[in-house]
């Protein structure tokens, strides 16, 4: 663990989320429905946490993803439950 990060350790650590979230993640708009979005807050917030454990580091810009996946995930509940009712 890193008791001190510098600009180069924190640039290949956003680079390699970014790498990762590209690689695995559709865009919070593509998401077809609840579950996947679900399903990538899941897997965002577990990488997170592991940037957290190994690093104490984490881009901010992984918190606005995984509210933009909720955001989603939000909506599309709510147009699942209109539709029941």
């Amino acid at each position: 663990m890193h008791n001190f990060m510098n600009d180069f350790d924190k640039t290949l650590i956003e680079q390699d989320l970014k790498a990762f979230t590209f690689r695995n993640f559709e865009g919070p708009l593509e998401c077809k429905n609840s579950e996947q979005a679900r399903f990538y807050v899941e897997e965002l917030c577990q990488k997170i946490y592991e940037l957290e454990q190994r690093f104490n580091y984490v881009p901010s810009w992984a918190y606005a993803l995984v509210a933009q996946y909720q955001a989603r995930q939000k909506a599309l509940i709510y147009v699942q439950l209109k539709g029941t009712y």
